[in-house]
């Protein structure tokens, strides 16, 4: 019953609002419309994970460790890469799914 009730402190990082930035800068040549989409899609899931950081599947990947981040896909093409520690989820990385992102490991 607690753990239903539980809030969560999200933290995003300097780097991760950089690369929201700028794949907003870059979606807005394309579609202003799509660009204020995706703002708004992390603004909402960002603050969904106060509640419930658990439910999102662990981001996998050979060159991370096993259950350090998770995922959460905005927009269909974005991914919010984030990690909980304690009651704190910490958001460290937007990344564009289509890219390789493999550096950012």
């Amino acid at each position: 019953m607690d753990s239903e009730n539980k809030r969560y402190t999200v933290v995003v990082s300097d780097e991760a609002k950089q690369m929201l930035v700028s794949h907003v800068q870059f979606l807005a040549q394309v579609s202003e419309h799509a660009a204020m989409r995706l703002i708004e899609d992390f603004q909402v899931r960002a603050k969904s994970l106060e509640q419930f950081p658990e439910r999102n599947p662990w981001l996998v990947d050979r060159l991370i460790p096993s259950g350090k981040y998770r995922k959460l896909l905005l927009e269909k093409r974005y991914l919010l890469v984030y990690q909980i520690k304690e009651s704190t989820v910490y958001v460290d990385a937007v990344v564009d799914t289509r890219q390789d992102y493999g550096w950012l490991l």
